[in-house]
């Protein structure tokens, strides 16, 4: 009996606007901007690639290509589909791994106060 495999689709099971927002902040975790494009084509695909190329200007096909994950699109691309899917980038610093508490509470505290207190014990 042979089996019939299908290509996997993430846009077949993007249904609601919370599963696109937690499928596109999964691809945005990782350094991968192939992943983060492809994420966005299948968002488009999800909810009407021929609508959103109409908002954005472009052809069907050269969203579509943009889209892939081998397609590079430009900042202004990736920009315009963001906000035709209603959608909005930010950006936010990258997590530093946690410093020693001593060396944290000797930058965080006044160099006033610092002096104060060795000229009062003195």
């Amino acid at each position: 009996m042979a089996i019939h495999l299908t290509r996997f689709d993430a846009a077949d099971y993007l249904q609601t606007e919370d599963d696109m927002a937690a499928y596109l902040a999964e691809c945005a975790e990782g350094d991968d901007p192939g992943l983060i494009a492809q994420a966005l084509g299948a968002i488009a695909r999800a909810r009407n690639l021929s609508q959103l190329a109409r908002e954005t200007g472009m052809t069907r096909a050269g969203l579509s290509r943009a889209l892939a994950y081998d397609g590079n699109p430009s900042f202004a691309t990736i920009s315009k589909v963001a906000k035709a899917l209603g959608l909005k980038i930010s950006i936010t610093p990258a997590k530093q791994p946690a410093r020693n508490t001593a060396e944290r509470s000797r930058r965080t505290r006044p160099a006033a106060a610092v002096k104060g207190a060795k000229r009062a014990s003195a």
